[in-house]
């Protein structure tokens, strides 16, 4: 299986824009979190708002003031991370 390469990037702490996006699991406009290929995202800031976003092709921009974007990867079952 290939891995989709994904990016981030924050244009003046107005803008975001994401590749590699799967889903959009919950939006406010203090928080946006979302699932990505083998992880999650959750951006923070004030008067967040969706721009646009593609499932098909994970594409994924917001605005407003951008506060920060902190990444987590998706856990392994135990026994994966025993046994490999």
């Amino acid at each position: 299986m290939e891995e989709q390469v994904q990016t981030a990037l924050i244009e003046q702490q107005k803008k975001v824009t994401l590749t590699g996006v799967a889903s959009v699991d919950s939006f406010s406009e203090r928080q946006i979190t979302l699932s990505l290929n083998g992880g999650k995202a959750v951006i923070t800031g004030e008067g967040l708002k969706i721009v646009s976003f593609s499932q098909s092709g994970g594409g994924f921009c917001a605005t407003g003031k951008i506060g920060g974007i902190q990444f987590s990867e998706k856990r392994q079952k135990i026994s994966k991370r025993l046994f490999g």
